[in-house]
Protein backbone atom coordinates (compact mmCIF):
# COMPACT_ATOMS: atom_id res chain seq x y z
CA UNK A 1 0.00 0.00 0.00
CA UNK A 2 1.18 3.49 -0.75
CA UNK A 3 0.98 6.14 1.67
CA UNK A 4 0.46 9.68 0.16
CA UNK A 5 -0.01 12.06 3.18
CA UNK A 6 2.52 12.77 4.92
CA UNK A 7 2.11 11.94 8.71
CA UNK A 8 3.05 15.27 9.85
CA UNK A 9 -0.16 16.64 8.32
CA UNK A 10 -2.29 14.79 10.38
CA UNK A 11 -3.97 16.75 12.64
CA UNK A 12 -4.18 16.39 16.43
CA UNK A 13 -7.06 13.80 16.91
CA UNK A 14 -6.42 14.43 20.99
CA UNK A 15 -7.94 17.38 20.62
CA UNK A 16 -11.32 17.86 21.46
CA UNK A 17 -11.63 20.94 19.29
CA UNK A 18 -10.44 18.58 16.74
CA UNK A 19 -13.84 16.70 16.74
CA UNK A 20 -15.78 20.15 17.37
CA UNK A 21 -14.55 21.56 14.12
CA UNK A 22 -17.09 20.91 11.17
CA UNK A 23 -13.86 19.73 9.42
CA UNK A 24 -13.35 16.43 11.33
CA UNK A 25 -15.00 13.94 9.08
CA UNK A 26 -13.11 15.40 5.89
CA UNK A 27 -9.90 14.69 7.67
CA UNK A 28 -11.06 11.27 8.95
CA UNK A 29 -11.57 10.56 5.28
CA UNK A 30 -8.18 11.67 4.09
CA UNK A 31 -6.52 9.40 6.87
CA UNK A 32 -8.85 5.97 5.78
CA UNK A 33 -7.95 7.31 2.02
CA UNK A 34 -4.25 7.80 1.97
CA UNK A 35 -2.65 7.01 5.94
CA UNK A 36 -5.57 4.24 7.46
CA UNK A 37 -2.56 3.63 10.68
CA UNK A 38 -1.26 6.93 10.92
CA UNK A 39 1.62 7.76 13.44
CA UNK A 40 0.53 10.77 15.76
CA UNK A 41 4.03 11.50 17.25
CA UNK A 42 4.59 12.66 20.92
CA UNK A 43 4.04 16.16 21.67
CA UNK A 44 4.49 18.29 24.87
CA UNK A 45 5.57 15.52 27.09
CA UNK A 46 2.39 13.19 25.84
CA UNK A 47 3.55 10.12 24.54
CA UNK A 48 2.18 9.44 20.41
CA UNK A 49 0.04 7.11 19.29
CA UNK A 50 -1.53 5.15 16.30
CA UNK A 51 -5.02 6.47 14.76
CA UNK A 52 -6.87 3.63 12.89
CA UNK A 53 -9.44 4.88 10.95
CA UNK A 54 -10.40 2.67 8.45
CA UNK A 55 -13.24 -0.12 8.94
CA UNK A 56 -11.89 -3.24 8.57
CA UNK A 57 -8.89 -2.49 10.46
CA UNK A 58 -10.73 -1.25 13.36
CA UNK A 59 -12.49 -4.16 13.19
CA UNK A 60 -9.26 -5.86 13.68
CA UNK A 61 -8.68 -4.01 16.12
CA UNK A 62 -11.67 -4.81 18.25
CA UNK A 63 -11.61 -8.58 17.30
CA UNK A 64 -8.43 -9.16 18.52
CA UNK A 65 -8.05 -8.50 21.92
CA UNK A 66 -5.16 -10.81 22.69
CA UNK A 67 -2.92 -8.63 20.58
CA UNK A 68 -4.80 -4.91 21.56
CA UNK A 69 -5.59 -5.33 24.87
CA UNK A 70 -7.28 -3.29 27.06
CA UNK A 71 -5.67 -3.29 30.75
CA UNK A 72 -4.04 -0.82 30.30
CA UNK A 73 -6.83 1.67 30.01
CA UNK A 74 -9.33 1.79 26.85
CA UNK A 75 -9.67 6.11 25.87
CA UNK A 76 -7.29 8.15 24.61
CA UNK A 77 -7.02 10.38 27.66
CA UNK A 78 -6.56 7.57 30.55
CA UNK A 79 -3.82 6.04 28.08
CA UNK A 80 -2.09 9.17 27.30
CA UNK A 81 -1.97 10.03 31.46
CA UNK A 82 -0.13 6.61 31.42
CA UNK A 83 -2.93 4.00 32.14
CA UNK A 84 -6.04 3.22 33.83
CA UNK A 85 -6.19 2.56 37.59
CA UNK A 86 -9.25 0.16 37.10
CA UNK A 87 -6.61 -2.23 35.50
CA UNK A 88 -8.53 -6.04 35.63
CA UNK A 89 -10.67 -4.95 37.94
CA UNK A 90 -13.03 -3.20 35.91
CA UNK A 91 -15.03 -5.52 32.79
CA UNK A 92 -13.86 -2.49 30.25
CA UNK A 93 -10.56 -2.36 31.10
CA UNK A 94 -9.32 -6.15 31.83
CA UNK A 95 -8.08 -8.88 29.52
CA UNK A 96 -8.18 -12.76 29.00
CA UNK A 97 -10.14 -14.78 31.95
CA UNK A 98 -10.27 -12.04 34.00
CA UNK A 99 -12.59 -10.31 31.48
CA UNK A 100 -14.57 -12.82 30.54
CA UNK A 101 -15.33 -14.11 34.00
CA UNK A 102 -16.07 -10.39 35.03
CA UNK A 103 -18.51 -10.10 31.91
CA UNK A 104 -20.14 -13.79 32.61
CA UNK A 105 -21.07 -12.51 35.85
CA UNK A 106 -22.35 -9.09 35.12
CA UNK A 107 -24.42 -10.72 32.05
CA UNK A 108 -26.45 -12.68 34.43
CA UNK A 109 -28.25 -9.19 35.32
CA UNK A 110 -28.41 -8.38 31.75
CA UNK A 111 -29.74 -10.97 29.23
CA UNK A 112 -32.86 -9.71 27.57
CA UNK A 113 -35.21 -12.49 30.10
CA UNK A 114 -33.63 -10.68 32.85
CA UNK A 115 -34.39 -7.10 31.50
CA UNK A 116 -37.79 -7.81 29.68
CA UNK A 117 -39.33 -5.79 33.36
CA UNK A 118 -37.14 -3.37 32.42
CA UNK A 119 -37.85 -3.32 28.63
CA UNK A 120 -41.85 -2.27 29.81
CA UNK A 121 -40.66 0.35 31.54
CA UNK A 122 -38.74 1.90 29.45
CA UNK A 123 -41.85 1.96 26.73
CA UNK A 124 -43.96 3.24 29.07
CA UNK A 125 -41.33 5.90 30.82
CA UNK A 126 -40.84 7.11 26.94
CA UNK A 127 -44.53 7.42 26.32
CA UNK A 128 -45.16 9.68 28.84
CA UNK A 129 -42.08 11.81 28.44
CA UNK A 130 -42.75 12.39 24.12
CA UNK A 131 -46.99 12.57 25.19
CA UNK A 132 -45.99 15.35 27.78
CA UNK A 133 -43.46 16.86 25.45
CA UNK A 134 -46.35 17.07 22.39
CA UNK A 135 -49.01 18.80 25.14
CA UNK A 136 -46.53 21.23 25.47
CA UNK A 137 -45.68 21.98 22.10
CA UNK A 138 -42.66 22.32 22.64
CA UNK A 139 -39.15 20.92 24.86
CA UNK A 140 -35.90 21.42 25.39
CA UNK A 141 -35.46 17.05 23.86
CA UNK A 142 -31.95 16.78 25.40
CA UNK A 143 -32.86 17.57 28.73
CA UNK A 144 -36.67 16.81 28.75
CA UNK A 145 -36.76 13.89 27.17
CA UNK A 146 -33.46 12.05 26.42
CA UNK A 147 -32.33 12.91 29.68
CA UNK A 148 -34.59 10.76 30.99
CA UNK A 149 -34.80 7.12 29.30
CA UNK A 150 -31.45 5.51 29.81
CA UNK A 151 -30.86 7.09 33.12
CA UNK A 152 -34.27 6.13 34.41
CA UNK A 153 -33.54 2.20 33.41
CA UNK A 154 -29.83 2.27 34.62
CA UNK A 155 -30.64 3.82 37.84
CA UNK A 156 -33.42 1.04 38.09
CA UNK A 157 -31.18 -1.47 37.35
CA UNK A 158 -29.11 -0.40 40.31
CA UNK A 159 -32.02 0.36 42.67
CA UNK A 160 -30.74 3.71 42.82
CA UNK A 161 -33.48 5.97 44.62
CA UNK A 162 -35.34 8.47 42.50
CA UNK A 163 -34.13 11.35 44.79
CA UNK A 164 -30.48 10.67 43.89
CA UNK A 165 -30.78 10.51 39.88
CA UNK A 166 -30.83 14.41 39.22
CA UNK A 167 -26.92 13.60 40.87
CA UNK A 168 -25.90 11.17 38.95
CA UNK A 169 -26.94 12.50 35.65
CA UNK A 170 -25.28 16.09 36.59
CA UNK A 171 -22.11 14.21 37.16
CA UNK A 172 -22.41 11.67 34.62
CA UNK A 173 -22.77 14.67 32.06
CA UNK A 174 -19.71 16.32 32.97
CA UNK A 175 -17.43 13.07 33.99
CA UNK A 176 -16.50 12.28 30.16
CA UNK A 177 -17.51 15.69 28.34
CA UNK A 178 -18.70 19.17 28.56
CA UNK A 179 -20.32 22.09 26.71
CA UNK A 180 -17.66 24.41 25.97
CA UNK A 181 -13.49 23.90 26.24
CA UNK A 182 -13.40 26.65 29.45
CA UNK A 183 -14.74 22.98 31.19
CA UNK A 184 -11.52 22.22 33.30
CA UNK A 185 -9.48 18.63 34.14
CA UNK A 186 -10.40 19.61 37.95
CA UNK A 187 -13.98 19.62 37.28
CA UNK A 188 -14.27 16.56 35.40
CA UNK A 189 -11.94 15.02 37.68
CA UNK A 190 -14.40 16.62 40.23
CA UNK A 191 -17.49 14.72 38.39
CA UNK A 192 -15.30 11.26 38.46
CA UNK A 193 -14.80 11.23 41.99
CA UNK A 194 -18.37 11.89 43.21
CA UNK A 195 -19.76 9.09 41.11
CA UNK A 196 -17.03 6.69 42.61
CA UNK A 197 -17.46 8.39 46.23
CA UNK A 198 -21.82 8.17 45.34
CA UNK A 199 -20.97 4.07 44.33
CA UNK A 200 -18.53 3.54 47.66
CA UNK A 201 -21.56 4.32 50.03
CA UNK A 202 -24.55 2.66 47.46
CA UNK A 203 -22.53 -0.12 47.52
CA UNK A 204 -21.50 -0.25 51.38
CA UNK A 205 -25.66 0.47 51.51
CA UNK A 206 -26.23 -2.52 49.28
CA UNK A 207 -23.54 -4.73 51.14
CA UNK A 208 -25.42 -4.90 54.60
CA UNK A 209 -28.99 -5.42 53.33
CA UNK A 210 -30.43 -8.96 52.51
CA UNK A 211 -30.15 -10.32 48.86
CA UNK A 212 -34.05 -9.94 48.41
CA UNK A 213 -33.84 -6.19 49.38
CA UNK A 214 -31.05 -5.15 46.55
CA UNK A 215 -31.78 -4.99 42.63
CA UNK A 216 -30.88 -8.32 40.62
CA UNK A 217 -27.59 -6.24 39.39
CA UNK A 218 -26.24 -5.18 42.86
CA UNK A 219 -27.03 -8.59 43.98
CA UNK A 220 -25.15 -10.30 41.28
CA UNK A 221 -22.26 -7.61 41.78
CA UNK A 222 -22.41 -8.55 45.78
CA UNK A 223 -22.63 -11.97 45.96
CA UNK A 224 -21.74 -13.77 42.58
CA UNK A 225 -18.37 -15.26 42.31
CA UNK A 226 -15.40 -15.83 40.58
CA UNK A 227 -13.34 -18.95 41.00
CA UNK A 228 -14.76 -19.26 44.12
CA UNK A 229 -13.89 -15.79 45.54
CA UNK A 230 -16.73 -12.52 45.66
CA UNK A 231 -15.64 -9.54 43.98
CA UNK A 232 -13.76 -6.84 46.20
CA UNK A 233 -15.79 -3.66 46.85
CA UNK A 234 -13.62 -1.53 44.65
CA UNK A 235 -14.25 -4.03 42.20
CA UNK A 236 -17.52 -3.25 42.78
CA UNK A 237 -17.59 0.01 42.46
CA UNK A 238 -15.35 0.35 39.33
CA UNK A 239 -17.96 -1.45 37.14
CA UNK A 240 -21.09 0.07 39.05
CA UNK A 241 -19.19 3.49 38.13
CA UNK A 242 -18.27 2.11 34.41
CA UNK A 243 -22.16 0.79 33.99
CA UNK A 244 -23.06 4.03 34.96
CA UNK A 245 -21.82 6.33 32.79
CA UNK A 246 -21.90 3.62 30.00
CA UNK A 247 -25.53 2.63 30.45
CA UNK A 248 -26.56 6.47 30.67
CA UNK A 249 -24.95 9.24 28.59
CA UNK A 250 -23.61 7.26 25.60
CA UNK A 251 -27.55 6.41 24.52
CA UNK A 252 -28.96 9.71 25.59
CA UNK A 253 -26.50 10.78 23.26
CA UNK A 254 -27.48 8.83 20.44
CA UNK A 255 -31.19 10.00 21.03
CA UNK A 256 -30.46 13.42 20.37
CA UNK A 257 -28.48 13.14 17.68
CA UNK A 258 -30.90 10.74 15.50
CA UNK A 259 -33.86 13.28 16.59
CA UNK A 260 -31.38 16.28 15.31
CA UNK A 261 -31.20 14.02 12.29
CA UNK A 262 -35.00 13.43 11.38
CA UNK A 263 -35.80 17.01 11.92
CA UNK A 264 -33.16 18.10 9.54
CA UNK A 265 -34.05 15.60 6.92
CA UNK A 266 -37.70 15.37 6.69
CA UNK A 267 -37.34 12.68 4.29
CA UNK A 268 -36.32 10.70 6.55
CA UNK A 269 -39.07 11.08 9.26
CA UNK A 270 -41.21 10.76 6.38
CA UNK A 271 -39.75 7.00 5.91
CA UNK A 272 -39.99 6.28 9.67
CA UNK A 273 -43.59 7.56 10.19
CA UNK A 274 -44.47 5.74 7.08
CA UNK A 275 -43.34 2.67 8.74
CA UNK A 276 -40.23 1.57 7.62
CA UNK A 277 -38.33 -1.18 10.36
CA UNK A 278 -38.01 0.39 13.53
CA UNK A 279 -34.48 -2.21 13.97
CA UNK A 280 -33.33 -0.59 10.74
CA UNK A 281 -33.91 3.37 11.88
CA UNK A 282 -31.83 2.39 15.70
CA UNK A 283 -29.59 0.99 13.92
CA UNK A 284 -29.08 3.75 11.48
CA UNK A 285 -29.05 6.31 14.69
CA UNK A 286 -25.94 4.66 16.12
CA UNK A 287 -24.16 4.39 13.03
CA UNK A 288 -25.01 8.16 12.82
CA UNK A 289 -24.17 9.50 16.20
CA UNK A 290 -21.52 7.07 17.16
CA UNK A 291 -21.35 8.78 20.45
CA UNK A 292 -18.38 6.74 21.67
CA UNK A 293 -16.02 7.97 18.76
CA UNK A 294 -12.70 5.59 20.06
CA UNK A 295 -11.57 3.20 22.07
CA UNK A 296 -8.03 2.53 22.81
CA UNK A 297 -5.58 -0.32 23.12
CA UNK A 298 -2.33 -1.11 23.67
CA UNK A 299 -0.31 -3.42 21.67
CA UNK A 300 0.86 -6.48 23.84
CA UNK A 301 3.24 -7.90 20.66
CA UNK A 302 4.86 -6.39 17.69
CA UNK A 303 2.30 -6.75 14.47
CA UNK A 304 1.66 -5.84 11.61
CA UNK A 305 -1.96 -3.21 11.00
CA UNK A 306 -2.59 -2.28 7.85
CA UNK A 307 0.63 -2.06 6.31
CA UNK A 308 2.16 -0.83 9.13
CA UNK A 309 4.65 -2.18 11.97
CA UNK A 310 3.23 -1.45 15.13
CA UNK A 311 5.51 -2.16 18.21
CA UNK A 312 5.01 -3.64 21.65
CA UNK A 313 3.74 -0.80 24.00
CA UNK A 314 2.36 1.39 21.39
CA UNK A 315 -0.92 2.76 21.86
CA UNK A 316 -3.52 2.04 19.47
CA UNK A 317 -6.74 4.61 18.82
CA UNK A 318 -9.54 2.83 17.16
CA UNK A 319 -11.85 5.78 15.54
CA UNK A 320 -15.21 4.02 15.20
CA UNK A 321 -16.65 7.71 14.24
CA UNK A 322 -14.53 6.85 11.11
CA UNK A 323 -15.40 3.44 10.66
CA UNK A 324 -18.84 3.96 10.94
CA UNK A 325 -17.98 6.51 7.92
CA UNK A 326 -15.96 4.20 5.86
CA UNK A 327 -16.86 4.54 2.03
CA UNK A 328 -15.27 0.97 1.60
CA UNK A 329 -18.30 -0.72 3.80
CA UNK A 330 -21.37 1.85 3.69
CA UNK A 331 -22.83 2.85 0.40
CA UNK A 332 -23.04 6.40 0.95
CA UNK A 333 -22.25 6.42 4.48
CA UNK A 334 -22.33 10.50 4.94
CA UNK A 335 -26.20 10.32 3.98
CA UNK A 336 -28.52 9.44 7.16
CA UNK A 337 -30.70 6.35 5.74
CA UNK A 338 -33.55 4.85 8.03
CA UNK A 339 -34.12 2.04 5.73
CA UNK A 340 -30.05 1.09 5.37
CA UNK A 341 -29.45 -2.51 5.30
CA UNK A 342 -26.94 -4.22 6.19
CA UNK A 343 -25.82 -1.99 8.57
CA UNK A 344 -22.57 -3.31 10.22
CA UNK A 345 -21.84 -0.20 12.32
CA UNK A 346 -19.15 -0.23 15.22
CA UNK A 347 -20.72 2.07 17.47
CA UNK A 348 -21.39 -0.87 19.80
CA UNK A 349 -17.99 -1.99 19.52
CA UNK A 350 -16.75 -5.26 18.00
CA UNK A 351 -14.90 -8.80 19.29
CA UNK A 352 -14.65 -9.91 22.64
CA UNK A 353 -15.46 -6.03 24.11
CA UNK A 354 -18.99 -5.91 22.61
CA UNK A 355 -20.86 -3.77 24.94
CA UNK A 356 -22.47 -5.46 27.78
CA UNK A 357 -25.38 -2.96 27.63
CA UNK A 358 -26.20 -3.12 23.86
CA UNK A 359 -29.59 -4.82 24.35
CA UNK A 360 -30.81 -2.31 26.85
CA UNK A 361 -29.09 0.66 24.66
CA UNK A 362 -31.18 -0.52 21.75
CA UNK A 363 -34.62 -1.62 23.30
CA UNK A 364 -34.43 2.29 24.51
CA UNK A 365 -33.58 4.03 21.04
CA UNK A 366 -36.39 1.40 19.66
CA UNK A 367 -38.63 2.84 22.57
CA UNK A 368 -38.31 6.43 21.37
CA UNK A 369 -38.35 6.03 17.79
CA UNK A 370 -41.66 3.83 17.91
CA UNK A 371 -43.28 6.03 20.51
CA UNK A 372 -42.00 8.93 18.16
CA UNK A 373 -43.54 7.70 15.09
CA UNK A 374 -46.86 7.10 17.01
CA UNK A 375 -47.41 10.42 18.64
CA UNK A 376 -45.75 12.71 17.02
CA UNK A 377 -47.51 14.62 14.05
CA UNK A 378 -44.50 17.23 13.22
CA UNK A 379 -41.02 18.34 14.13
CA UNK A 380 -38.82 21.17 13.93
CA UNK A 381 -36.08 23.62 15.46
CA UNK A 382 -37.11 25.68 18.02
CA UNK A 383 -33.07 26.91 18.39
CA UNK A 384 -29.78 26.13 18.18
CA UNK A 385 -28.61 22.55 19.22
CA UNK A 386 -25.94 22.78 21.54
CA UNK A 387 -22.55 20.23 20.96
CA UNK A 388 -20.28 18.72 23.73
CA UNK A 389 -16.69 19.52 23.47
CA UNK A 390 -14.57 16.49 24.30
CA UNK A 391 -12.21 13.94 22.27
CA UNK A 392 -14.47 10.84 23.39
CA UNK A 393 -17.77 11.35 22.98
CA UNK A 394 -19.97 12.79 20.71
CA UNK A 395 -22.87 14.76 20.46
CA UNK A 396 -25.39 17.41 22.08
CA UNK A 397 -26.13 19.28 25.12
CA UNK A 398 -29.22 20.90 23.98
CA UNK A 399 -31.99 20.48 21.09
CA UNK A 400 -34.89 22.73 21.64
CA UNK A 401 -37.69 21.42 19.64
CA UNK A 402 -41.05 22.30 18.59
CA UNK A 403 -43.75 18.82 18.80
CA UNK A 404 -47.24 18.53 17.83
Amino acid sequence: MTFTTPVESTPYLADPAFHAGTAAHDHLRQLRRHDPVAWQPARDGVPGFWNVTRYTDVVQVCRSADVFVSGRGNVLNTLLAGGDTAAQQMLAVSDGPRHAAIRKLLWRALTPQALSHTADRVRANTRDLIRRAVADGSCEFAHDVAAHIPLMAICDLFGIPASDRAFILRHASSALSSDTEEHTAEETMRSKSEILLYFTRFVAECSRQPSSSRSPLMDVLIDGTIDGQNLRAEEIIYNCYSLILGGDETTRLAMISGVLELVRRPDQWTLLKSGTPIDAGVNEVLRWSTPVMHVGRTASASVTLGAREIAEGDLIIAWLSSANFDEAEFSDPASFDVTRAPNRHVTLSHGPHFCIGAYLAKIEVAALLRTMREEVRELELAGEPLPIYSNLLSGYSKLPLRMQ
